[in-house]
């Protein structure tokens, strides 16, 4: 499946060379670190995958347009191109989601009140962050 071009961002590589092995490598690494998301509680995928398609951008279109017609991470980094904004089912479910993982880690940590301080600290940074961006209608998806 292809995107429409004229739906998405016009979109630029680097023009330094230096620049585009920069954004290359980031983009790498952020996606590794996005897949392994996928297996480690409390670790996000969607963050990491979104910035990688960002840095993609910059360094190439080629892996770019990859990414973005990838058939498991295409959906979302399409979604977020297009609208820029999340549906409040999407936020719910990750906000919902990280209550349950740093409830978990924050149960394992007892005795540890620093750590647990901490954990529900990067949590509340999280929601917070989450709450930040703009909401869409659901009907808006389309």
């Amino acid at each position: 499946m292809t995107t429409d071009p004229a739906r998405l961002p016009d979109i630029r590589p680097a023009q330094s060379r230096l620049a585009r092995l920069l954004y290359g490598a980031a983009g790498w690494i952020s996606l590794a670190l996005g897949i392994i998301g996928v297996f480690v509680p409390g670790l996000p995928t969607t963050p990491f995958v979104l910035l990688a398609a960002a840095c993609f951008s910059k360094a190439s279109p080629r892996t770019h347009q990859w990414l973005i017609n990838h058939r498991l991470l295409g959906p979302f980094i399409r979604n977020w191109e297009e609208h820029r904004s999340l549906t409040m089912r999407t936020k719910c479910l990750a906000i919902g989601t990280m209550v349950i993982m740093l409830s978990i880690s924050a149960w394992h940590l007892s005795g540890r009140p620093w750590m647990q301080a901490s954990i529900l600290m990067l949590g509340a940074i999280g929601a917070f962050c989450v709450l930040r961006i703009p909401t869409r209608k659901l009907n808006a998806d389309k």
